[in-house]
């Protein structure tokens, strides 16, 4: 029986940043899609909003988890 090949920590790392900056984005697009409508729902879009910012925060955890620490 064959293992399959484990993914290592950074990789792991690697693809949920990909996946944030993704939802990101998406909650970008619909931040400005909400804008452009007639008459903008205030809740839906602070919803939104804090949600993006959530997922920032969380990119920026990710990034210097990614990142080493490098001394100068």
């Amino acid at each position: 029986m064959t293992e399959s090949p484990k993914m290592n920590r950074q990789e792991v790392l690697r693809i949920e940043l990909a996946q944030k900056r993704l939802a990101h984005r998406d909650l970008n697009d619909s931040i400005d899609a909400l804008h452009l409508s007639v008459n903008p729902d205030l809740l839906t879009l602070q919803r939104l909003k804090r949600n993006k910012l959530a997922i920032k925060d969380e990119i920026k955890r990710l990034e210097d988890a990614i990142t080493p620490d490098i001394i100068a």
